[in-house]
């Protein structure tokens, strides 16, 4: 008896002991989980699929790191226990290995973001392999399950009839493009959301890419096996999300951050000190030959928060998406994000334009430019900038172009809802802007747009703005004249808590169908 009571008192004890899930994720997690304009992160729905592993990986030393640092190895148990119904898919080893492995033999099909060196997002017949009167035709041809996560942020490359793309657990893979088999897989140590470039390296290929530690690597493209790895940013909230840019032997590597722009919602954080980057690799050996910064002035402080706490800057100006090759001009262009903290620079939302060889700044147009950070959506506002904007991001690549009179163009979109046409011989000077949208930190035009030389295609996002966003234009490259305007199908959303009809990721041209 006496035994029995002593262990029910333990156990009893033990309980109370335990942290409250349900309270930590309400205190610490709740704000960004949660549906809103300004929210990017999974709503509890989602993070109800994960396993209860998955999310403590995530909060020790994944996506999450810096937001379990403040939490005891208990509390994020507890809240994993909390999400989690455990249903997240588990695997041991890769399933369905290819029988062979053939030499890669040539880089037709889609190579990085945006399928050539000018982010144009479009693929000739030849390459395409169907017209406009083969899709209606097509049909599911076979399906890949992605082990240990449930989230993928980037698209695939196809190259030599195989795919590459990462995931967000880290691992990279590549298959066979025609049967869906693995032909091998590389582990990152965090997420690889870049999309991966192929080229020649000596006698045979390589694959390129990034991950969430701005860590750039180059692997073997026909076995998978490390050939360099490079650290290419220090800043411990920094990361690669754009896909590298390959040309003339030089790998060109842009840098964003983002978590340091969430973790300014912490009073308690020293707001801010990163500042975005393009960095040159030797393509064969992974040593930088230049790197320069979005914002030459380094971030000093600045003055104290309400809390006590110093604050720096500028920083900011992220580049989010794969640098643009001009050949002609030898020049390398950008899109950066806003400023993160004051004073404001010239350098936040802005196309950038930089020397392929030296890397240095040729000019810098600014489009509608912020200052922002999480900080300005919370109640205290401690890390907030004095005149705030609406987070407006130029997050896609600009997509160069040629007019009938022999004009080169840069067309841009931006989260700003307006799409921009700028001139790349007189330092980026606007040549027309079309608004197509109301913009927010999810709207405008988020990921990118595809263009021929006459029409550019733009998705619309604005997600979970009152009356909603989503929808295609198509507009004329050479003068922004909206031709047509597809809006979305919104049935599908009507009473569906956290859907929104927004067009958030970026489309594929082929001739005569945008996808």
């Amino acid at each position: 008896m006496l035994l029995l009571a002593a262990s029910c008192a333990a156990a009893q004890n033990h309980s109370s002991a335990m942290p409250d899930g349900k309270a930590l994720f309400q205190k610490n997690c709740v704000t960004c989980h949660s549906p809103g304009p300004e929210n990017r992160a999974p709503l509890p729905e989602a993070l109800a699929q994960l396993s209860q592993q998955a999310i403590v990986t995530a909060l020790d030393s994944g996506a999450m790191k810096q937001q379990g640092a403040g939490l005891t190895p208990a509390e994020r148990t507890a809240i994993a226990r909390f999400l989690s119904k455990d249903a997240g898919v588990r695997s041991e080893g890769i399933p369905n290995r290819c029988a062979s492995n053939p030499e890669i033999t040539s880089l037709e099909g889609w190579n990085g973001w945006g399928s050539d060196l000018v982010n144009s997002r479009y693929q000739p017949d030849k390459a395409a392999g169907i017209s406009a009167a083969d899709v209606p035709k097509l049909k599911l041809a076979w399906a890949f399950g992605f082990p240990n996560t449930l989230t993928v942020f980037g698209q695939p490359t196809i190259s030599g009839g195989r795919l590459f793309f990462g995931s967000a657990d880290g691992t990279v893979y590549s298959l066979d493009a025609h049967s869906g088999c693995v032909y091998w897989t590389f582990k990152a140590p965090t997420t690889v959301r870049s999309p991966i470039t192929i080229g020649r390296l000596g006698s045979g290929y390589a694959a390129y890419f990034g991950d969430g530690k701005s860590n750039a690597y180059a692997l073997d493209a026909h076995t998978g096996e490390l050939i360099w790895q490079a650290k290419v940013e220090e800043h411990k909230l920094s990361g690669i999300t754009g896909g590298p840019a390959l040309y003339n032997g030089r790998l060109y590597v842009p840098v964003r951050s983002g978590i340091e722009e969430m973790m300014a919602g912490n009073p308690k954080y020293a707001c801010c000190t990163f500042r975005g980057s393009v960095v040159a690799l030797d393509a064969a050996t992974g040593k930088q030959i230049w790197k320069t910064f979005t914002i030459p002035d380094p971030p000093t402080v600045t003055k104290k928060n309400k809390n006590g706490t110093d604050q720096y800057g500028p920083s900011g100006a992220a580049v989010w998406s794969a640098p643009t090759v001009d050949v002609k001009r030898r020049a390398l262009y950008v899109g950066t994000g806003n400023n993160y903290s004051d004073p404001p620079t010239k350098y936040g939302d802005a196309v950038l334009a930089f020397d392929l060889e030296t890397g240095s700044l040729r000019w810098a147009k600014q489009l509608s430019p912020d200052v922002w950070n999480v900080s300005c959506s919370a109640p205290g506002k401690e890390n907030c900038p004095e005149n705030p904007n609406g987070d407006t991001d130029v997050g896609t690549s600009p997509i160069i172009r040629t007019l009938p009179n022999g004009h080169d163009i840069l067309v841009v979109g931006q989260k700003s809802g307006v799409v921009h046409g700028l001139d790349p011989d007189k330092r980026g000077d606007i040549v027309w802007e079309t608004r197509i949208g109301k913009g927010s930190p999810l709207g405008g035009v988020l990921w990118g747009l595809a263009a021929d030389n006459n029409v550019a295609y733009a998705p619309l996002s604005d997600v979970l703005l009152p009356g909603g966003g989503g929808g295609l234009f198509a507009l004329k490259v050479a003068s922004g004249e909206q031709i047509w305007h597809t809006p979305p199908e919104t049935p599908a959303c009507k009473e569906k808590k956290g859907c929104s009809p927004a067009q958030m990721a970026p489309v594929t041209l082929i001739t005569g169908v945008v996808f």
